[in-house]
C-alpha cells in the first residue's frame, strides 16, 4: 500500500485521490466476502490516505484564495484610483452605480445607507429627489479594464456583468436611437414625431444605452428638443416627454450633465417647463435641474439664468408631486454662495417661511432656510416674518433632530443680527429651558450653537445688571 504523499498540485491530488478509489475497489473484489482483519487493514489505511489527500487539496485551494484575496486587496489599497473608490467605503467599488445628486457609489455600501432612512447624499449633503440607483456602466467598465490591467481577478459573475454592459450598446441600437431622433427632430408628421418622444423617454428610462448614447451624439441633445423649439405653445405630452428625456439622460453620469447643461436651448426651456408645464413636467422639470447641479459648475450657470424666480414660485404653489423636488433642485443650486442672495431676492424667504410655519415639508424646507440665512437681508425678512416664534418651537417640539439643529442655526444666526429678538428668545428660556436641553442632547452642531446663544444671553443680562 502507497503511503500518503505530498501533493504539489491540484491535478495530482485529483489523481491520487482517484487511484485511492480504484485501490478500495480491488481490495473489496479481491476479498472473499468474509472482510478479514488484514483486508480491514488495508481499506483503513486506503481511507486514511484519500482523506488526508482530500484534506491537503482542500486547505491548498484555500491557501491560494486567501493569497489571492490578500494580493488583491493588497493591490487595491496601494494603487487603485480615487474614482474607482467608493466614497463610503474607500474600497473598490464592484457594483458602482449613480445616486440622485450625480454622485457614484458601490452598490452595496450607499443601499444600507439608504436603509438606514438617510434621505441625503453622503458625499454632497444634498436632499435626494428620489433614491433610484442607475448603474454607472462607464465607470464599471473603466474598472473591469483596469483590474484586468494590474492583474486582478473579478468574479464571473462580475466579468460578465462588465463585459455585458461594455456591449450594451449594439448597432441595432444606434440604428433604433438615429430612427428615433430622426422622426422626433421632424414636424412633418405630428403623430410620428409623437410616438417618437415617448419611445425615446421610455428608452432612456428602462437602459442605460441609450442615455450613453445621447452623450455620444453631438447634436442629439439639440435634435431632442426640436419640438418645443418651434411655436409658442408646444403639445403638452411631446413637452412632458422631452423634459422626462432630458432628467433620464442627466441621471446617466457627469459627461452627460454637462452636455445637456450646457446646451443653450436647454435651460431656458426647462424654465418655460417649470412655468407652464404640466404638473408632471414641472415636477420633472426640477428634478433635470436638481440632478444638472450636481456639478458645481453648472450650478452657477443654472444660477445666472433666473431659473430660481420659477422654482420659488413652484414651490410656493405647494403640488404636493413637485414640491419636494423644486425645494431639492433650490438646495443644490444654493449650495453656491452666489445663488443664496438670488434665492432671497426672488422671495425665498417668504416662501419658506410660509410653508415652514404651517407644518408643511419642514425637513426639506428648514435645511434651505438654514443657508439663506448667512444672507442679511434674510435675517431681516425672517425677523419681519414672525420667524423667531416657530422656529423655538420646532427647536422645543420637533423630535427630528436634524429639525432641530437647523433651527438652532437660524436662531442663533438672527440672535447675532437683531438685538431686539433677545427678548423673546429669553423669555423661551425661562419658560421651557429649550436651549439649555438642546445644548445638553443636541448634535454637536446644535450644541454649539446653543451654547453660543446662552452665551449671548448672559452677556446681555451682565451688561444690563452693570448699567
Amino acid at each position: 500500500m502507497a503511503k500518503t504523499a505530498v501533493f504539489d498540485s491540484d491535478p495530482t491530488a485529483i489523481a491520487k485521490a482517484k487511484e485511492l478509489k480504484r485501490e478500495m475497489k480491488k481490495i473489496l473484489e479481491e476479498d472473499d466476502g468474509d472482510l478479514c482483519v488484514q483486508t480491514i487493514d488495508q481499506l483503513q489505511e486506503a481511507l486514511s490516505a484519500l482523506k488526508q489527500a482530500t484534506m491537503m487539496r482542500k486547505k491548498k485551494i484555500s491557501s491560494k484564495s486567501g493569497s489571492l484575496d490578500m494580493l488583491e486587496k493588497t493591490t487595491v489599497s496601494s494603487s487603485c484610483p480615487d474614482e474607482f473608490r467608493c466614497p463610503i467605503s474607500n474600497e473598490l467599488m464592484r457594483d458602482p452605480v449613480v445616486l440622485a445628486s450625480g454622485q457614484t457609489y458601490d452598490k452595496l455600501f450607499i443601499q444600507k445607507w439608504l436603509s438606514s432612512d438617510n434621505r441625503t447624499c453622503p458625499k454632497t449633503k444634498q436632499v435626494l429627489s428620489h433614491t433610484v440607483l442607475t448603474p454607472n456602466v462607464l465607470i464599471r467598465e473603466m474598472i473591469w479594464k483596469w483590474c484586468k490591467k494590474v492583474g486582478i481577478e473579478t468574479t464571473n459573475q462580475n466579468h460578465s456583468s462588465f463585459v455585458n454592459d461594455a456591449e450594451a450598446v449594439t448597432r441595432s441600437d444606434r440604428e433604433i436611437f438615429n430612427s428615433l431622433l430622426c422622426k422626433v427632430s421632424s414636424s412633418s408628421n405630428f403623430q410620428e414625431q409623437k410616438s417618437a418622444a415617448k419611445e425615446l423617454r421610455l428608452r432612456t428610462k428602462k437602459g442605460t444605452e441609450f442615455r450613453a448614447l445621447f452623450g455620444e451624439s453631438s447634436d442629439g441633445i439639440t435634435r431632442l428638443l426640436n419640438p418645443l423649439l418651434h411655436g409658442s405653445n408646444p403639445d403638452e405630452h411631446i413637452q412632458e416627454d422631452v423634459i422626462t428625456t432630458l432628467l433620464n439622460i442627466s441621471i446617466h453620469d457627469d459627461s452627460n450633465k454637462k452636455l445637456v447643461c450646457e446646451n443653450p436651448n436647454v435651460i431656458p426651456l426647462l424654465m418655460d417647463a417649470l412655468r407652464r408645464g404640466t404638473v408632471a413636467t414641472r415636477s420633472n422639470a426640477a428634478a433635470t435641474i436638481f440632478t444638472l447641479s450636481a456639478l458645481d459648475s453648472n450650478k452657477v450657470l443654472i444660477g445666472k439664468s433666473g431659473i430660481l424666480k420659477p422654482l420659488i414660485d413652484l414651490l410656493d404653489e405647494g403640488n404636493p408631486l413637485a414640491i419636494k423636488d423644486a425645494a431639492a433642485a433650490i438646495f443644490s443650486l444654493c449650495i453656491a454662495h452666489e445663488n443664496r442672495s438670488r434665492s432671497v431676492k426672488d422671495g425665498a424667504v417668504r416662501v419658506l417661511g410660509k410653508k415652514i410655519s404651517n407644518g408643511l415639508y419642514v425637513d426639506e424646507l428648514l435645511a434651505i432656510l438654514a443657508m439663506l440665512v448667512t444672507h442679511w437681508k434674510a435675517v431681516e425678512e425672517l425677523s419681519d416674518l414672525g420667524g423667531v416664534s416657530w422656529l423655538l418651537k420646532i427647536t422645543r417640539e420637533s423630535e427630528c433632530k436634524r429639525n432641530k439643529e437647523n433651527a438652532i442655526v437660524i436662531l442663533h444666526t438672527i440672535c447675532f443680527s437683531d438685538r431686539t429678538k433677545w427678548k423673546e428668545i429669553k423669555e423661551e428660556e425661562n419658560v421651557h429651558g429649550t436651549i439649555t436641553k438642546l445644548a445638553r442632547e443636541g448634535t454637536p452642531r446644535a450644541q454649539r450653537k446653543a451654547n453660543g446663544i446662552l452665551e449671548r444671553l448672559r452677556k446681555a443680562m451682565n451688561l444690563t445688571h452693570t448699567a
